[in-house]
């Protein structure tokens, strides 16, 4: 499932119907972990202003299904991007086609390890390089930038 575009791991459902929203437009789609049942899938696809979720499966036998409409008959395919291509067509059991591919952003707004309020910690820095090191580089030669700690001068007590 990694190599498929528009998978975004394990993200919440809120944060799903945020970037779903944020494309903006009826047909735009994702790939999430479900939430609730391990293992399985869910594609979330916007209409009408609401997102609409089937769970997505892959049997013993490593073929994939998803769970739409009960009128539907279940279809198996070999890979997702086949299943993706299928629901690309129109009345095939989800409420609207898939038109508008969401893929997942180059960098994680948040690690699934990491809560919204924690700051990720900076990388380690090479050994033997010291803190200037970084904010000097731009300087010209001989020149370099201190942190300088403001001085504050007492105040003298008025004599009695």
């Amino acid at each position: 499932m990694d190599f498929v575009p528009v998978y975004h791991g394990p993200i919440g459902k809120a944060l799903c119907e945020r970037r779903l929203c944020d494309a903006g437009r009826d047909g735009s789609y994702l790939i999430r972990d479900s939430e609730s049942v391990p293992g399985m899938y869910c594609l979330c696809v916007l209409c009408k202003g609401y997102v609409y979720t089937y769970r997505l499966h892959q049997d013993a036998e490593g073929s994939w299904a998803a769970d739409t409409a009960p009128d539907q008959q279940k279809r198996l395919f070999r890979k997702v991007k086949n299943l993706i291509s299928a629901f690309e067509k129109p009345d095939q059991g989800i409420a609207i086609p898939l038109l508008y591919p969401v893929p997942r952003p180059l960098v994680p707004t948040t690690p699934p390890y990491m809560s919204t309020t924690e700051q990720p910690t900076p990388p380690p820095r090479p050994a033997g390089q010291n803190h200037n090191q970084n904010h000097n580089q731009n300087l010209p030669q001989g020149q370099h930038q201190h942190k300088s700690t403001p001085r504050v001068k007492a105040k003298k007590r008025p004599s009695v």
